[in-house]
């Protein structure tokens, strides 16, 4: 059983402020914990049931430096999880090695992306396509916000995101930058290269008026029905899936 000192520190890890403080975020569930200790992630501490630590493979748990045996109302207590049967990672921040410019490859680049779910499911969709770097606005939601780690599905693990000023690395990268705006040419009749920036833009607003002199390759979805725009992790996955036709 965990201590009230512990529970109440591991979930403090909900909260962006301690987060930052410790350098530490919170990974739930058996599928994202699994992938987390199968990963190059740092786990400090593993809280699981009996029922996880029987069926998980040993070598993945002997990979956290602390392992904690836990009980479910331990997890919920800890957790956003309503329910949790299986383990909660208490894992380290990885080191930030300052800006990432790119110079070849398909690089995803988020401008002002705010919705954690959604931030989530972008970086699943990333994952699915191989992109491996996704560099985001100062201003896009949170990596580590529990709500976005639960939402990728593991692929957090797989997906370097850089926060850092997208116009100054648009303005420095030699790629073409390919924007997702209502008034670009369509996707299905574009050529499209392996080697670029595809930029989405926040929700509500699309891509912000200081980023558009550096989209050299406006692109849209073109609708035909009566919504008026897509969901941008949607949107995302079928500008994505074009580029691999």
């Amino acid at each position: 059983m965990l201590s009230k000192r512990k529970i109440k520190y591991f979930k403090s890890l909900q909260l962006k402020k301690y987060r930052i403080q410790e350098r530490m975020f919170l990974v739930e569930g058996s599928k994202g914990v699994t992938e987390a200790l199968g990963s190059k992630f740092k786990v400090k501490h593993l809280l699981a049931t009996e029922s996880f630590l029987s069926t998980c493979d040993s070598t993945k748990i002997s990979r956290a430096e602390e392992v904690l045996e836990a009980s479910e109302k331990d997890l919920e207590q800890v957790g956003s999880f309503k329910s949790n049967n299986a383990a909660i990672a208490v894992v380290e921040m990885p080191e930030n090695h300052g800006d990432f410019i790119p110079k070849t490859g398909l690089v995803l680049a988020l401008d002002d992306v705010r919705d954690p779910g959604n931030l989530g499911t972008i970086i699943r969709i990333a994952d699915w396509y191989g992109i491996t770097d996704i560099i985001c606005s100062e201003e896009t939601a949170d990596v580590f916000n529990p709500k976005v780690i639960n939402a990728t599905m593991g692929s957090f693990t797989r997906v370097s995101i850089h926060y850092q000023n997208l116009t100054e690395t648009l303005a420095k990268t030699g790629l073409p930058v390919y924007g997702a705006l209502l008034s670009g040419e369509s996707i299905y009749d574009k050529k499209l290269s392996q080697n670029g920036i595809v930029l989405m833009g926040n929700e509500s607003k699309g891509i912000s008026d200081d980023l558009l002199p550096l989209v050299s390759e406006p692109i849209k979805i073109p609708g035909r029905g009566g919504a008026e725009s897509l969901n941008v992790a949607i949107a995302t996955a079928v500008v994505l899936d074009n580029f691999f036709r």
